[in-house]
């Protein structure tokens, strides 16, 4: 039985304060064009989120409702190099903000393509998340793109990186077009929205979350002594790795 069955869209978001009261959700995150959209299509058996063939498309945290007051939350995609810096900013404020501070969150399902698995600004998500102390389920999707052993080498590899950087965190195969997968994340994500368990905590060390290691290609504000984001304060910033291609080039204007 598929998990997210019956879920129905509730609300788009563009502020914190306008976040629905929960009593638990899973947040959905990926880079742009790593199957995200599709991948909650398939756990909920219909077209609930939007799958656009442009990356970055995804602008505001977009909440499903699944009943008792329980959550399917799509966040904005991050790697994006075609959104305009007016835009952005207030897209990674939303996105941080809401990570950091979010208490119903139970856990956070990262999506990752399983033929670009662990990219740099997925290791960044993974760091950051992790003093939040709640768990992260990776789904390695578009499985069917590859042969069984080749999926089953990078799901091996993948485990293997993900032990030492991110100990609360599983990982699995998915297809969406194969529908496979589909039995082993919904058992994950039940446990997680199971109200008879308690909530996982809100950090593992019990201090608020601190720029992990100084990242320089992570850059996080921390909220005020109150939990406030100050105006115009970027909670969460994904910066273009000084080697190699950037992802967060400034882009061209767009054409009217």
């Amino acid at each position: 039985m598929l998990l997210f069955r019956g879920a129905s869209f509730f609300r788009s978001v563009a502020s914190l304060e306008d976040v629905p009261a929960s009593a638990g959700e899973i947040a959905f995150a990926g880079r742009s064009n790593s199957g995200k959209s599709s991948a909650i299509n398939a756990l909920a058996g219909s077209q609930l989120a939007f799958v656009s063939k442009t990356p970055g498309r995804t602008r505001l945290i977009n909440f499903y409702a699944l009943g008792a007051n329980r959550f399917i939350v799509d966040l904005p995609g991050y790697g994006y190099a075609r959104v305009p810096d007016v835009i952005r900013g207030p897209w990674e404020k939303l996105l941080g903000g809401y990570l950091q501070m979010r208490g119903p969150l139970r856990g956070l399902a990262l999506i990752m393509d399983v033929r670009h698995p662990m990219t740099e600004l997925d290791q960044r998500m993974l760091g950051w998340f992790r003093p939040t102390g709640k768990p992260v389920h990776v789904l390695l999707t578009k499985a069917d793109k590859l042969s069984r052993e080749a999926a089953q080498r990078i799901l091996r590899r993948v485990e293997g990186e993900i032990e030492a950087l991110a100990p609360n965190t599983s990982v699995q195969l998915f297809s969406s077009l194969k529908k496979s997968g589909l039995d082993q994340a919904g058992a994950v994500f039940r446990g997680w929205l199971d109200t008879r368990l308690p909530a996982p905590p809100a950090s593992s060390s019990g201090e608020p979350n601190e720029n992990p290691g100084q990242d320089p290609g992570l850059e996080i504000k921390t909220p005020g002594p109150k939990g406030e984001i100050g105006p115009g304060q970027s909670a969460l910033r994904f910066k273009a790795s000084r080697s190699g291609r950037r992802s967060g080039r400034r882009p061209k204007s767009p054409k009217a």
